[in-house]
């Protein structure tokens, strides 16, 4: 059985969920606040995206930044540290760990189709990185990474 979309009872599973995660000396109030911001190397541009008001306006943000020449290299790892962040915190650990073996499918309608399926189509990298994560947490191999 698959999960096929990050609403309702599972949008605890969105990068737009309230979970405050560190990077650096930093606490960004979403994982998509901390993402987005990663996109650039300059301070200013980071504390713009990170001081956002909601994830979506952080989001926006993050399409306007001078984009750092690694990003395309770096922007999985980046994903998967803050995940291992957020699902840290206890409560959503366990939530994400009482999806047992689902499969994670980050559907959407907004054409997204690296992160996630859109249509049928797409490669679901978030989906893949929240399953992995998942089973660290099963095997007790992530701890704290907040």
């Amino acid at each position: 059985m698959s999960i096929k979309e990050f609403s309702g009872k599972y949008r605890f599973l969105s990068n737009f969920w309230p979970a405050e995660v560190m990077w650096g000396k930093e606490k960004y109030p979403t994982v998509e606040h901390a993402y987005q911001a990663q996109k650039s190397l300059d301070f200013e541009e980071r504390e713009k995206i990170r001081k956002a008001s909601t994830p979506g306006q952080a989001k926006r943000l993050g399409k306007e930044v001078a984009f750092r020449k690694d990003w395309g290299s770096v922007r999985k790892g980046i994903m998967e540290l803050l995940l291992k962040r957020k699902f840290s915190i206890p409560d959503l650990r366990e939530k994400l760990l009482q999806t047992e073996d689902e499969e994670l499918i980050e559907g959407n309608n907004w054409g997204d189709t690296f992160w996630g399926v859109c249509g049928g189509e797409g490669k679901n990298y978030l989906g893949k990185l929240l399953m992995g994560v998942r089973a660290l947490l099963k095997s007790g191999r992530l701890r704290n990474e907040n």
